[in-house]
């Protein structure tokens, strides 16, 4: 019997799954953010150079952009996962019940 060494071929494998997606910078459910925050800017845009001309248009398409991006910053800043701050002191007086 001839021995052979089969030598399976090699597969990179991806092991950044326990990582959230990020996106130049912007990491999971505000890349959705930032896409919506662009497609608002450029639909506005449109209806205010159609409305009230291209300078207009240029404003709110700024207006809408500083802001998207100003709100993904201040969000993502807390996390991905931000809950409500329950601020203040709590007391329970009947946590067990007889």
């Amino acid at each position: 019997m001839q021995a052979k060494d089969e030598r399976y071929p090699d597969y990179p494998l991806f092991k950044g799954l326990q990582r959230p997606l990020e996106f130049m910078g912007i990491q999971g459910r505000y890349i959705y953010w930032a896409a919506g925050a662009a497609g608002g800017a450029i639909v506005g845009f449109i209806i205010a150079y159609c409305l009230a001309g291209f300078v207009a248009g240029l404003v709110v398409l700024v207006a809408v952009l500083s802001t998207g991006i100003a709100l993904i910053m201040l969000k993502q800043r807390k996390g991905l996962h931000t809950k409500k701050d329950s601020r203040g002191v709590y007391v329970y007086a009947n946590s067990k019940k007889p």
